[in-house]
């Protein structure tokens, strides 16, 4: 346990120093790019992170789940994932033009042609992170992506500050995912494969055609708003919902980012010792709605004036949405580490079933309320959460032997928790002024008061974070003199 622990304190720093360059980067963007500009990015963009899904073909969680690594697996993956990479650059390249003028903007095109360069780089460090996974070192992630994102940062906003627009959103992408493979060619282990090979390969692509199934149907649906916005109501009402979805991935990027990577391999070696992965799942539950259901609400309450002051007066018509996705997040977190629990068991065909019938769900559901707004994309995407949270249950049921009741005395006091430190903003959101005068203090004084609730909430009701957050403390103290020394 003591692996895992290091394993997230190394994600979740990794996490929240990306969230603050992400804002401090989503400040100046906002400001230096129309939504226009934004939403051919985030056209581009979704085009990018599909091939993406298809690109790694399973590899990672192939080779994280895999009870006996050797050289020849290591050198198929390899194999493998530059074939299947390559391949996508490929697509990419020669599809940018027909995407392009499905949604009548060249610009997507030649985001996307930008975006392709990545996937021939991407390979020659894919492997040595998923083997890094593997081992549960997190360090090599970490330096990569503060690196990384400082570097993504500096390049965007000099080149929209130059004037480059929406290209230059492209560019700092490109120069990431360049650090990312060098941080990979550092760090990587000196006994590790550096060719690839063709022994193993079929078992690589085996896993992989379900693995993969899983992670392309989850991207699509996904991606399907901005794909379905951007189609039927152009690229600039994309960003309005980009911006309004952006506060949850605040949550996404400081927790899920941190906790989903290191819950594989987590639930792999639980099931390789043949232990009951219920009580695992659970505990995952339970921090995780601890920590999102809290943000959730307290976003949903002060949409105006984070929205206000991330992204500028362009972006208020995102506040009502954000809102709204803000309970859709809430509704997904309850079973966001469902497909982990399934492919970690080795049911991948499972956990691929379960992707396509939720992300059926969330497209009918967009298409369905689509002609009503924006708005009512967001209510679509609702009730689609809703159907994919039964049917997830329902996987884990027959695969885990979870059940309701479980489920609802896991969540009990998280409901709780949230409910005592959000009611300062909800009741602020409905009774109080929040406006041009007052959006600022108001977000002040809720964040303080809720973030102090939510501690004493945590410690009064005894909710096992708190636990895990006085070891933190008590490890951190006892490096102290250590380090005065």
């Amino acid at each position: 346990m003591s692996t895992v622990r290091k394993s997230l304190a190394y994600t979740f720093a990794e996490g929240y120093l990306a969230t603050v360059l992400q804002v401090i980067g989503t400040f100046f963007i906002a400001r230096l790019l129309t939504p226009a500009e934004t939403g051919v990015w985030a056209v581009a963009a979704v085009f990018a992170a599909i091939a993406s899904t298809m690109r790694d073909f399973g590899v990672a969680e192939y080779l994280i789940q895999e009870k006996v690594l050797t050289n020849d697996k290591l050198r198929a993956a390899l194999a493998v994932n530059m074939m299947v990479s390559w391949t996508m650059a490929l697509i990419l390249l020669a599809g940018s033009g027909p995407v392009g003028a499905f949604y009548r903007d060249a610009g997507v095109t030649s985001v996307i042609r930008v975006q392709a360069i990545n996937f021939i780089l991407i390979p020659f460090g894919a492997v040595t992170y998923a083997y890094f996974r593997r081992k549960l070192n997190y360090r090599p992630f970490f330096w990569a992506s503060v690196i990384g994102n400082v570097v993504s940062l500096g390049v965007a906003v000099s080149l929209a500050t130059a004037g480059f627009g929406y290209m230059s959103l492209a560019w700092s992408s490109l120069a990431g995912v360049v650090v990312s493979l060098l941080v990979a060619m550092v760090a990587r282990p000196k006994d590790l494969p550096r060719m690839p090979g063709l022994k193993g390969v079929r078992d690589v692509l085996r896993s992989g055609t379900h693995l993969t199934g899983i992670y392309v149907f989850g991207q699509i649906g996904k991606s399907a708003p901005e794909l379905i916005i951007g189609r039927v109501l152009g690229v600039a009402p994309v960003a309005f919902f980009s911006r309004a979805n952006g506060l949850n991935e605040l949550f996404n990027r400081t927790v899920l980012r941190a906790a989903i990577p290191v819950c594989l391999p987590y639930f792999a070696q639980e099931a390789r010792d043949g232990k009951d992965m219920r009580d695992g799942y659970l505990q995952g539950v339970s921090y995780l709605t601890v920590i999102g259901w809290p943000c959730f609400v307290f976003l949903a309450a002060m949409a105006y004036p984070v929205i206000r002051i991330l992204y500028g007066l362009q972006w208020l018509e995102s506040v009502a949405m954000a809102q709204i996705l803000c309970i859709v997040a809430a509704v997904e977190v309850l079973y966001l580490l469902a497909k982990e629990v399934l492919i970690a068991r080795g049911d991948a065909k499972t956990g691929n079933y379960l992707q396509v019938v939720s992300q059926c769900a969330r497209m009918i559901g967009l298409l369905a309320v689509i002609p009503f707004g924006l708005a009512g994309a967001c209510w679509g995407l609702l009730g689609a959460a809703l159907v994919g949270a039964v049917c997830a249950h329902n996987a884990l049921h027959a695969r885990i032997g979870l059940t309701p009741a479980q489920v609802f005395k896991t969540c009990r006091t998280s409901f709780m928790i949230t409910l005592v430190s959000t009611t300062p903003a909800v009741l602020w959101a409905v009774f109080g002024p929040i406006d041009e005068s007052s959006y600022v203090y108001v977000l002040a004084v809720c964040t303080a008061t809720c973030g102090t609730l939510w501690l004493m909430s945590l410690k009064l009701l005894a909710h096992p974070l708190w636990a895990e957050l006085q070891s933190l403390g008590a490890r951190m103290r006892a490096r102290e003199p250590r380090a005065q020394g």
